[in-house]
Parts: C-alpha cells; sequence; structure tokens
C-alpha cells in the first residue's frame, strides 16, 4: 500500500465521467465541463507540481488551501504518487481541461473504510466548485465501486477554516488525533512545534 501523507494510496484505464452530473452550481463554464477520470503512471509528472503548488510555497497563496504558513519543503514527491497511482487497492482521481491538471485526489481501500488524500486543486481553479464536484466523485467511487460506506480523512488540526469546508460536506470531526511526523522530511518542515491530524468521517449513504 502506497505511503499517504496523513496531511491528509496496477494502474487501470481512464474511466471519465459526466461532469454534467456533478454540481450544477459550479459557477466556471470551464469547470463545468472539466473531465474526471482515473490517472495512470504517465499522470505522476503533472500530479506531483499540482499538489505542491496547492499547499507548498509562494504558488500556494494564490488559493485558500495553502500551507505555507505551517510548513515549508515539500508535500509530496513521485515516488508517493507513483506508489498510490499503481496500488491495486487505490484509485487516483484527475480533474482536466483540455491539457491543464485542475484537480486531484486519492481514494484508498483501508479494509473497512474509503481514505481520502492528496486532494489538491490548482490556486487558480479553488472557489469555482471544482473541489466539491471532485469530492462527490471521489465519494461515489468509494461507495459504488470500492463497496465502503464510510469514508475517513485527516487533515491538520490548525487548519480551521479547511476542517469548516469539509463539515460543510458532511463529515464530522471525531476528536481523534494522530500525531505529525516531525522529523520526517517527506512530508515538509514544520514551521511549529504543535502541528497534528484530526481524523473526519463520513457515512456514505
Amino acid at each position: 500500500m502506497s505511503r499517504v501523507s496523513e496531511a491528509d494510496g496496477p494502474a487501470a484505464d481512464p474511466k471519465t465521467r459526466d461532469p454534467k452530473t456533478r454540481d450544477p452550481k459550479t459557477r466556471d463554464p470551464k469547470i463545468r465541463e472539466a473531465q474526471i477520470r482515473e490517472a495512470t503512471i504517465a499522470d505522476v509528472p503533472r500530479i506531483v507540481p499540482l499538489i505542491e503548488s496547492a499547499y507548498r510555497g509562494d504558488s500556494s497563496r494564490g488559493g485558500w488551501t495553502t500551507e505555507a504558513d505551517l510548513l515549508d519543503g515539500q508535500r509530496t514527491d513521485e515516488a508517493d504518487v507513483t506508489a498510490a497511482v499503481t496500488d491495486a487497492g487505490s484509485r487516483m482521481i484527475l480533474a482536466e481541461d483540455g491539457d491543464d491538471l485542475l484537480a486531484c485526489c486519492l481514494v484508498q481501500h483501508r479494509g473497512t473504510y474509503a481514505y481520502f488524500g492528496m486532494f489538491a486543486v490548482s490556486p487558480t481553479s479553488q472557489g469555482t466548485g471544482l473541489g466539491k464536484r471532485v469530492l462527490a466523485v471521489a465519494e461515489d467511487l468509494a461507495r459504488d465501486d470500492l463497496g465502503l460506506t464510510t469514508m475517513h480523512m485527516t487533515v491538520i488540526r490548525q487548519r480551521a477554516d479547511l476542517i469548516a469546508w469539509y463539515v460543510r460536506r458532511g463529515y464530522k470531526q471525531t476528536g481523534e488525533m494522530r500525531p505529525f511526523p516531525y522529523g520526517d522530511l517527506r512530508f515538509g518542515k514544520p514551521r511549529r512545534d504543535d502541528l497534528e491530524f484530526e481524523v473526519l468521517v463520513k457515512e456514505l449513504v
């Protein structure tokens, strides 16, 4: 199973899902027409910079999901994304507009539940409704394709705005905390010493 950062899993043929069935309130016509499919190994070099741009460095400050005030260093790398894309128990979902990669996320089978991670929307596409649409596709995949009825995720406790966004999408704060992997530079260089993750859960009905 792939190493999936708590900051937050054989490649399948691309499966395009009908974008018109998701979130009719999406405002940007380009976002409404974005194609959603499963990733292949060929997509890895595009996925890594997308995730980095949404969370790390100055470019991430163009959107509201930035972690630049909490962490320096990398958010992921090609080895981790490759493991996620090639893991038989994982599905990496992409949203594209032509050659532009707009968003991605991972749905990983973890026995009795699905784990949601590696979620990133490009800073210029944030606030358009695309994130809600990709999350809805991920939930459908977990329930309908993987046969799971619960989605778990972990979010940095200090990201109150992001936790609130998920709560509005039906996720519940469990109060369960998990430690940040201090000293493991694969997950970034913390700017503070009190980072930890909270587990969020949603029943997929």
